[in-house]
């Protein structure tokens, strides 16, 4: 199951990749907005997170104008690896060495047919299981 979570500046592109995802038959929950009516991204960013750090999802998406203070916010639970993406390279790399498990954009940044590139290679790169990525993963993950 995919998490998805936007404010205002993000609805739109959450719309597009909505209709994306139903039709590759991708199973998600939207945690909101509703609407491009002004709301507070860290109140989306949170309900994302959570619902990944309970097992509820597998993975996550975060939308906001710039995709900076949203992944931000995710950042700050420990096990979400919130990473920002502005092209497809960034997207295949965060997945196969970071392991990412939240792909945060930026409505107001990346067009939509980019961005369902890079939800689409977000969603089929694995992590690459390397012994050094599985190192600095854990290294992460330390206080």
């Amino acid at each position: 199951m995919l998490a998805l979570g936007c404010d205002h500046g993000g609805y739109e592109l959450k719309q597009e990749i909505k209709k994306y995802l139903e039709e590759k038959g991708i199973e998600y929950l939207d945690f909101g907005c509703d609407s491009t009516e002004a709301v507070d991204y860290p109140v989306y960013a949170k309900k994302v997170a959570r619902s990944i750090l309970s097992g509820e999802c597998e993975k996550g998406i975060l939308i906001c104008g710039t995709g900076i203070g949203i992944s931000i916010t995710a950042n700050k639970f420990k096990g979400i690896r919130a990473a920002l993406c502005t092209d497809c390279f960034c997207a295949e790399a965060t997945r196969a060495h970071n392991d990412a498990n939240v792909l945060a954009l930026g409505g107001r940044v990346v067009g939509p047919g980019l961005a369902l590139k890079i939800v689409d290679t977000f969603l089929n790169t694995p992590f690459s299981g390397a012994e050094r990525h599985m190192n600095r993963i854990s290294q992460m993950e330390t206080d």
